[in-house]
């Protein structure tokens, strides 16, 4: 079990470092550089390896099996099913996007256009700070690292994301009392039985 988390582990590494590499060659080159590039190294890689299972077997040093053959076998073509399944999602997905943003830009409801208002200009302070490629590869970095440190410190990330939460809920509340006309915040004692103060 161990082995197989650490190749599983090793294997994300890698497939990081590639992303990574990839996404800061993009601050120097453009797309299309990148883009040939790293097919060119790759596909001399593949023919250099290629030849050399082939000279094996021609010197009876190998069996002359193909070294990608496990790649090659792999099926990667969606049945009709599938593929309007995903079709479907897709669709689905993308109506559900623009849905929510027409509900947003033309304030169906106040509270959530205030939040997606500051959220907007948040984004805007982003941008001054970085371009979007920053934020791609910093996006990458903690897709691979976070669920990682999750695992390890899974009992102080929920304590700490459960103070975060109650704290977003009660700045909602206010802010959904402030929307409403004020008021004062609701009885949290039984029956609505104030406590006696000396």
């Amino acid at each position: 079990m161990d082995l197989i988390y650490w190749k599983d582990t090793e294997r994300s590494g890698m497939v990081l470092t590639a992303l990574v590499v990839g996404l800061l060659s993009l601050f120097q080159l453009s797309i299309i550089s990148v883009v040939s590039t790293v097919s060119l190294a790759v596909v001399c890689f593949t023919i250099s390896v290629r030849i050399y299972y082939q000279l094996l077997y021609i010197l009876n040093w190998g069996d002359g099996e193909h070294p990608f053959k496990s790649y090659l076998d792999l099926n990667i073509s969606f049945s009709g099913e599938q593929a309007d399944f995903y079709m479907q999602k897709a669709i689905s997905l993308t109506m559900s996007a623009v849905d929510t943003l027409r509900r947003l830009f033309f304030v169906e409801n106040l509270f959530e256009s205030l939040k997606f208002l500051f959220l907007m200009y948040l984004v805007t302070y982003l941008g001054g700070l970085c371009n979007g490629l920053t934020v791609l590869i910093i996006s990458v970095i903690a897709l691979f690292s976070l669920p990682l440190f999750y695992e390890r410190r899974q009992a102080q990330v929920d304590g700490f994301i459960g103070k975060i939460q109650a704290q977003i809920d009660n700045v909602k509340d206010f802010l959904r009392r402030l929307a409403q006309g004020g008021g004062p915040p609701p009885d949290t004692t039984p029956g609505g039985a104030k406590p006696k103060t000396q």
